[in-house]
C-alpha cells in the first residue's frame, strides 16, 4: 500500500487525470457525431493516447522495453483498463442512474465515475509490466 503514497504515483495521479480530463471532454465532443457507446470508446483511446504519452514523459522514465514494446503493452493494459471503464458507463448510464431517477447529467456522470474506476489497477500495471524498470546491478 505504501506504494499509493508515492511522489510517482502522484505524478501518475495528475498526468492521469489530465488524461481522463481529456477523455471526459472528448466524450461530449465526439458524441455530436456518434452515439454514447461509440462516443465513450473514441474519448478512451483519445485519453489513452494522451496517458501513454505522459506517463512514459513524467512518471516512468525509465524502462527495461523499448517505447514501441512499452506502447503495446500499455495498449493491452488499457484494453482491460477500458472493460472497466466501458462496463461501468454503460450499467450506470442505462441501469443504475435511471432507476435512480437520475436524469441530468447521466451520462456525464457515468463517464465521470467510469474514467475513475481503473486508477489503482492501471497503477500497478504499467509500473510493473509496462514500464517495468531493469533490477539494478550490484
Amino acid at each position: 500500500m505504501r506504494i499509493f503514497f508515492s511522489r510517482q504515483f502522484m505524478v501518475f495521479i495528475l498526468t492521469g487525470g489530465f488524461a481522463a480530463a481529456i477523455n471526459f471532454g472528448s466524450r461530449f465532443f465526439y458524441n455530436t457525431f456518434v452515439g454514447f457507446s461509440a462516443a465513450v470508446t473514441l474519448a478512451y483511446l483519445t485519453g489513452m493516447v494522451t496517458a501513454f504519452i505522459l506517463a512514459k514523459l513524467f512518471v516512468f522514465q525509465i524502462s527495461s522495453h523499448s517505447t514501441a514494446k512499452s506502447a503495446a503493452l500499455f495498449a493491452l493494459v488499457n484494453v482491460f483498463a477500458f472493460a472497466q471503464t466501458w462496463i461501468v458507463s454503460m450499467v450506470l448510464a442505462y441501469h443504475l442512474l435511471p432507476a435512480m431517477g437520475i436524469q441530468e447529467f447521466d451520462k456525464a456522470i457515468a463517464s465521470a465515475v467510469g474514467i475513475s474506476i481503473p486508477v489503482f489497477t492501471s497503477f500497478i500495471a504499467h509500473k510493473y509490466i509496462t514500464f517495468r524498470e531493469m533490477p539494478s546491478q550490484i
